[in-house]
């Protein structure tokens, strides 16, 4: 019998309503009802966090699946997921679970650290693991005591309190940049650009960053909007933030068709111009996973598929040849 978790970040005005802070929407929410999350609901005049230590979804998997190309290259990492999401992304690929409400298998934070020994660590992923937050807050916690990594698989769509109380635990994130227009997170998403950008500025340079952008062709494959989102990433993450231009294909409620090769490799050929390391994802392209040294060229690492051999990097994660600095940690 799963027992509900008093959440956190909410208040209650003058009419006794109580009104959800975790993420951007702010949402007010009537006795027994539930924010845009499904996550949280009110009970009791209280805001309850109803995933709390509920997994639908857990396993181990290659760090490189997350996707983090630079955190511990070669490594596994077990992930797990409970329900719920702040988006309502009509192309989701896990809306099973991001888009229903689904009771899982309990699992304490004191038990995660235990179960991910023989990994790297942790990471929330699946669905959006933020807007379960107390959980994840509370297995970091335990999982960093462990001397264990935590990663953080997300769209992004934060409040900036909650967001600083997890840079304190998380190592790495991967943060989904939906699109570099607002008018595409509005109409696809149901949410706003701003709130990710503000995350993405906080994050980098405190934890590892890494950035995926699902291209939907006619969608959020602009040149200029591109190029646009790649500058905006150097300027305010750094030219080597990794960016991950994943493959996509019809899914959830949007039937466009899937991107082509040649649409992902235009965009790669863009974002180049301005990133020192961008590679293609959900798509069989050869050489567009592997990482080559921005300063050299030598080859760094070679990726094909999940199976991930380092080939020129020091034990520092610089480039053998040149000791540039590429980003990894190891």
């Amino acid at each position: 019998m799963f027992s509900m978790q008093r959440a956190e970040y909410y208040s209650k005005n003058e009419k006794g309503e109580v009104k959800c802070l975790l993420c951007p929407h702010g949402c007010v929410i009537p006795e027994g009802g539930r924010g845009i999350c499904l996550a949280r609901v009110v009970e009791g005049g209280e805001l309850y966090a109803d995933a709390y230590d509920q997994l639908c979804s857990f396993g181990t998997d290659p760090v490189e699946k997350k996707p983090l190309y630079h955190f511990y290259p070669g490594q596994n990492i077990f992930s797990i997921g409970s329900w719920g999401c702040n988006f309502k992304c009509s192309f989701c690929q896990n809306w099973q679970i991001s888009q229903q409400e689904m009771h899982g298998r309990e699992m304490p934070p004191d038990c995660l650290a235990e179960v991910a020994e023989g990994s790297i660590g942790v990471a929330y992923t699946y669905a959006e693991p933020y807007v379960n937050f107390e959980y994840v807050r509370d297995c970091c916690r335990e999982v960093r005591a462990a001397g264990l990594k935590n990663v953080m698989v997300s769209n992004g769509y934060y409040n900036p309190e909650p967001l600083t109380e997890l840079l304190e635990y998380v190592d790495a994130f991967n943060i989904d940049l939906k699109a570099f227009n607002n008018s595409f997170y509005r109409e696809f998403c149901k949410g706003t650009i701003e709130p990710v950008l503000e995350t993405l500025k906080a994050i980098a340079g405190k934890a590892h960053l890494e950035i995926t952008t699902l291209l939907i062709p006619g969608q959020n494959d602009d040149p200029d909007d591109l190029a646009a989102q790649a500058e905006w990433i150097r300027d305010n993450c750094g030219a080597g933030t990794p960016l991950h231009l994943s493959g996509y294909f019809p899914s959830y409620k949007c039937d466009i068709p899937a991107t082509s090769a040649q649409d992902l490799l235009d965009a790669a050929k863009i974002c180049k111009e301005f990133l020192q390391h961008v590679y293609i994802g959900n798509i069989s392209i050869a050489d567009t996973q592997n990482t080559y040294c921005w300063k050299c060229g030598d080859l760094l690492v070679k990726r094909e598929g999940y199976f991930t051999e380092i080939r020129g990097l020091d034990e520092k994660g610089r480039c053998i040849s040149c000791e540039a600095e590429n980003g990894f940690v190891l």
